[in-house]
């Protein structure tokens, strides 16, 4: 099983419920199990249209079976299940979830660039993330 460390960010609606959402469905999904979860964390929101709503942050590290590909489509079908529709770049949403990292994979295509390639760019993913790396 590989290890693997998750951002998850919402702004839109009840954003706890959307985190506890998010973490419940990436919990149950096969093969796939939660190791740890950062605190929460809020933040202003980055790029995007002017004056959103702060951001909750968390970092959840993972093991699961599934490759990078299976792993990056689960997530967007939860976020899809969770109401997240396609908008402009950086615009509000009610969540969002990103492969930070996954093992020791380097890898770049269209869909999918791991490392993630913002996340050392950003404080409310690296704090998070530090979290569950060091602890």
């Amino acid at each position: 099983m590989a290890i693997c460390y998750l951002g998850l960010g919402t702004n839109l609606g009840n954003r706890r419920r959307n985190m506890q959402l998010a973490v419940k469905n990436i919990n149950l999904l096969k093969d796939t199990c939660i190791l740890k979860k950062s605190r929460t964390i809020t933040t202003l929101a980055v790029g995007g249209p002017a004056r959103q709503r702060d951001y909750l942050n968390a970092v959840l590290k993972i093991k699961t079976n599934l490759t990078p590909k299976n792993l990056l489509n689960e997530l967007k079908r939860i976020e899809s299940v969770l109401g997240r529709t396609k908008s402009v770049r950086f615009a509000p949403r009610v969540i969002d979830l990103d492969i930070l990292l996954y093992a020791d994979k380097i890898m770049q295509s269209k869909r999918l660039t791991i490392p993630h390639p913002r996340m050392f760019e950003r404080d409310f993913v690296i704090e998070p993330l530090k979290e569950v790396i060091c602890k």
